[in-house]
């Protein structure tokens, strides 16, 4: 089952990841939300659309721009509405 790890705490696991250019992508049901806060931050794919950000809090230390989803992708990428994805240092392991 793939799991994401940061700073010693699971911040999400699930048998339903969809696979995207090597990313797993976790459905939203199975990330635990109380390590997210809303950042500011966004990038754009050309195929997939604008990413917006999460950063990853866990006892007071901060993991910026950690966690990336999309909640308004573009018609390609529907299937990966509002399933995020990790990178900067979080582990994930499938």
């Amino acid at each position: 089952m793939p799991k994401a790890t940061w700073n010693n705490t699971v911040i999400a696991e699930s048998d339903n990841c969809i696979v995207v250019e090597g990313n797993q992508y976790f459905p939203p049901e199975d990330v635990k939300k109380e390590y997210l806060v809303e950042s500011d931050y966004h990038t754009a794919c050309p195929w997939k659309g604008l990413a917006s950000y999460y950063h990853i809090e866990v006892e007071g230390e901060r993991n910026q721009n950690a966690v990336w989803y999309y909640p308004s992708p573009k018609e390609a990428a529907n299937h990966i509405k509002d399933y995020v994805a990790f990178w900067h240092g979080v582990t994930v392991e499938a």
